[in-house]
């Protein structure tokens, strides 16, 4: 699953797709990252203030890895899609 994400929103949104993806409730991703399902939550909702580490603790959690690519001149802004 490849998935693009700009924003804390977009983020959150892909995460909880990823989670759903794999069967997962919060409360199970919340026991594998060692994370409270509050924090779960707030992050898929776009928490604005999230940490990085928080957010890598949940994609380990959910066997995903973090990529950084430069934006592509030939497509639109992820922003200007939603």
């Amino acid at each position: 699953m490849e998935t693009l994400a700009r924003t804390p929103d977009q983020i959150g949104t892909a995460l909880r797709r990823a989670r759903k993806a794999k069967g997962l409730t919060q409360k199970e991703v919340s026991s594998l990252s060692g994370l409270r399902i509050a924090t779960i939550s707030s992050v898929e909702n776009g928490d604005e203030g999230t940490q990085l580490k928080t957010i890598l603790a949940i994609m380990m959690a959910l066997s995903l890895e973090f990529r950084i690519g430069e934006r592509r001149k030939d497509q639109p802004d992820i922003e200007d899609i939603f």
